[in-house]
């Protein structure tokens, strides 16, 4: 998709969406995703939600086996749903990292 294909859908966006958009796209250029580490070391260095063990492809993985966002919060009482929103742009953006991750630890 070009630029000029996404303007009129980006121009369509409310005001929260666009912001949310600009963050993205911040995000997406300096390589900082807030809510989300990477370390070597832990949890094989994928990333995961901050100041946890909780791998961002585990609960992309969790969501298509069927749980929705209330039910992952349940399951994992220590996430907010801002840790959720944050895990969901991440892997957005970085799906073929996730992809890969997930087939990684399907084999294990």
């Amino acid at each position: 998709m070009t630029l000029k294909e996404l303007e009129p859908q980006l121009l369509a966006l409310t005001v929260a969406e666009k912001a949310q958009a600009i963050q993205l796209l911040a995000q997406s250029l300096s390589n900082i995703w807030q809510g989300i580490e990477k370390t070597p070391g832990i949890c094989g260095g994928d990333a995961r939600i901050a100041k946890t063990r909780i791998p961002v492809w585990s609960l992309v993985n969790y969501q298509r086996l069927g749980a929705n966002d209330a039910r992952i919060l349940q399951d994992f009482p220590d996430l907010s749903a801002g840790d959720l929103v944050n895990a969901w742009a991440y892997a957005n953006a970085h799906s073929e990292e996730i992809e890969a991750a997930i087939h990684r630890n399907e084999e294990d």
